[in-house]
């Protein structure tokens, strides 16, 4: 069985951290519970779960884990500001480990340079940012991108669910194009879309 991260921060989707986390526990996964500060308590947004963050993700090896969940909420606008919470991301997609963003989550890949090229959907607020960082922005439930797996909203939880359990099961494709952060002047900017 895989050892997965969970990355969050306060304001978190409910939902969006609940439904992932039964069911890849479900599937006799163990999970992390990373954010910013080990012990610290964080609250969904909906008010419905309370989380102790397990470890902080400043700490966290990217050896350690087989892929990355991020809910969404106002938890991935906190965590795009801290530097451990970006560099671990980039670190778990630049290592072809799964990471799956749902909702408003895009936005931490975005802040990880790891969605140039990629075919990404997101919350629609989340979709210029994506197209200005480079995306291919699509409005699908689920869209699997090499290692990287994103959803809209929370009615797309179970087919977000499904592809990561997918995804563990047979491995994260290599991709194909150029690499996140590759191939590209980081000052430059991305093609106008």
């Amino acid at each position: 069985m895989s050892k997965i991260a969970f990355l969050v921060d306060q304001m978190f989707e409910d939902s969006e951290f609940r439904v992932p986390y039964d069911r890849l526990r479900g599937a006799g996964h163990q999970i992390d519970i990373l954010g910013v500060k080990a012990g610290d308590t964080v609250k969904g947004y909906r008010q419905k779960e309370q989380i102790q963050i397990e470890k902080s993700v400043a700490q966290a090896k990217v050896e350690d884990y087989d892929a990355l969940v991020i809910p969404g909420g106002y938890s991935p606008d906190h965590l795009r500001i801290d530097r451990g919470a970006v560099a671990f991301t980039r670190a778990m997609g630049l290592a072809n480990k799964p990471v799956a963003a749902v909702c408003h989550a895009p936005s931490l890949l975005i802040e990880a340079d790891l969605v140039y090229g990629r075919q990404i959907t997101s919350w629609p607020s989340v979709k210029t940012d994506l197209i200005n960082a480079g995306a291919r922005w699509v409005d699908r439930e689920v869209v699997p991108d090499a290692n990287i797996i994103t959803s809209r909203r929370p009615d797309d939880l179970p087919a977000f669910s499904d592809a990561i359990l997918r995804m563990l099961a047979e491995g994260a494709p290599a991709r194909t194009d150029t690499a996140p952060g590759q191939g590209r002047s980081t000052s430059a900017r991305p093609p106008a879309h």
